[in-house]
């Protein structure tokens, strides 16, 4: 099964309405563990998620130029503006609301939004110890899109590798094999190095080197 083209808008909306669920469930202290992401609680992933339907073009100038060009920075600061201003509730809220939305970030793709959504639901829900279950065809479709996307470095972590999923029968790539559930190949994608100790082939020492995680 897949994600055709034309099923990503309503994936999203999906995916936003069960991570807003899952931030419903947290106590202020697991709100206030670190997630996945480097620099973010898992408060800020809330608030970070909250961005993607808001941001117009003069605000994300504005923005970048306040983060001297820097896309991370940038990213960083919208998230801390957006925790400082609003209460829990209200990023919740504003996270469903969301779900109704087809707008997204100034100059990104379809299925950048979902990309964001999957990875970042994992960054919170596995230092929490919680279970967060995303649909096995948008898993996929997010895992393949993350092979070929540049801006998140996945197509440079995998070079050479072959990587197989547990799950399902997800595989991509050729050479040294890495194996491992979707979630943790996600993560792993995504330059988390939390994720690596969960995989398992001869890749996965290449994975290490390349993420940096000795």
């Amino acid at each position: 099964m897949t994600v055709e083209p034309g099923q990503v808008a309503a994936a999203v909306s999906a995916e936003r309405l069960a991570v807003a669920d899952l931030m419903a469930q947290l106590s202020e202290e697991e709100l206030a563990t670190p997630s996945l992401c480097a620099a973010w609680s898992v408060r800020d992933v809330l608030a970070h998620l909250t961005t993607t339907t808001r941001l117009r073009i003069p605000m994300l100038a504005r923005a970048i130029l306040r983060a001297r060009g820097s896309f991370d920075r940038m990213e960083v600061d919208l998230a801390a503006d957006r925790a400082a201003r609003f209460s829990t509730a209200e990023l919740i809220d504003q996270l469903r609301e969301s779900a109704q939305s087809s707008r997204r970030f100034p100059g990104s793709s379809a299925m950048d939004p979902l990309m964001d959504l999957v990875v970042h639901a994992q960054d919170v829900a596995r230092p929490l110890g919680r279970v967060h279950e995303t649909p096995a065809p948008v898993r996929a479709a997010v895992l393949s899109y993350l092979t070929t996307n540049r801006l998140m470095g996945g197509r440079k972590r995998i070079a050479g590798l072959r990587l197989e999923s547990t799950d399902s029968s997800w595989a991509a790539g050729t050479g040294p094999l890495v194996r491992g559930s979707d979630a943790e190949l996600l993560l792993a994608l995504a330059g988390r190095p939390a994720a690596l100790d969960r995989l398992s082939g001869p890749g996965v020492t290449t994975l290490w080197a390349r993420l940096d995680a000795r």
